[in-house]
């Protein structure tokens, strides 16, 4: 496959702070900031979760590309993922999450579903521009060899 048709697979792609860090992520903030893109998003946040802390589970839509996506957040372990997302839209979510929900000084890793059904380790987003952030997320799907 060609670069520029692995970017339009879908999958899940998941985003989160690097092992020892943390993006104080908090439901109640990361409403706020999903709120401040589009005051009308949906947005529920389970109090009977199955996790281990009651209202463990958020789950909420976000716009990339005039297209809504549906996502998750948790507490823990921290994170957001988007459902169904291509490599740009997943570059769009990543300098969102980058220049809006992460501190400045943590950065934002990502793996997608096919990463983590290999076994890799979570990788970091470059910073970069978004082209350069879609082929690092295009270069991530290839080695997770799904596309023999």
């Amino acid at each position: 496959m060609e670069p520029e048709e692995i970017a339009e697979l879908r999958t899940m792609y998941v985003f989160t702070s690097p092992r020892g860090q943390t993006w104080g992520l908090t439901f109640a903030g990361f409403e706020a900031r999903l709120r401040e893109r589009n005051p009308d998003t949906f947005i529920r946040i389970d109090d009977e979760g199955d996790g281990p802390v009651r209202g463990s589970s958020m789950i909420f839509g976000i716009t990339f590309d005039d297209e809504t996506l549906e996502g998750f957040a948790s507490l823990e372990p921290e994170g957001v993922s988007i459902l169904d997302c291509n490599a740009h839209m997943a570059a769009r979510a990543a300098l969102w999450l980058r220049n809006n929900v992460a501190p400045a000084d943590v950065p934002v890793m990502f793996n997608t579903d096919w990463g983590i059904e290999e076994g890799m380790e979570p990788t970091l987003i470059p910073d970069a521009t978004r082209p350069r952030i879609v082929a690092a997320l295009v270069q991530h799907i290839e080695e997770t060899g799904g596309l023999d």
